[in-house]
């Protein structure tokens, strides 16, 4: 099956834009997903989920002119794991979406 991902939310921080060597372009954000359901007893739940997303190249562009804090933003791309060491020495994992397409929802 295809690594496939789709999310729409709002977006929680200003986009961290960083310009790399050779001109690229990377845009980190977070997203929020909200799941609203009812229990057997009529009690409303809200859950909500937070997204790490990064960009690249266009997408990045996209992010960097047009996305702000509070945002409503369509999100496809691909969910990726990766781990790191921190400055500690400590293994870190991250779990993200790299973003292939965003749509502009909010005004």
């Amino acid at each position: 099956m295809k690594n496939s991902v789709q999310l729409i939310g709002h977006v929680g921080q200003e986009p961290e834009i960083k310009n790399l060597e050779g001109g690229k372009k990377l845009a980190n954000i977070s997203i929020a997903t909200n799941e609203v359901y009812y229990r057997e007893n009529g009690d409303k739940v809200e859950q909500t989920q937070w997204h790490r997303v990064t960009a690249w190249g266009k997408t990045a562009d996209i992010i960097e002119r047009f996305v702000t804090k509070g945002k409503e933003i369509g999100i496809e791309g691909k969910l990726t794991h990766r781990s790191y060491d921190d400055k500690d020495g400590n293994k870190r994992h991250v779990t993200e979406v790299i973003a292939n397409e965003i749509l502009l929802i909010g005004k």
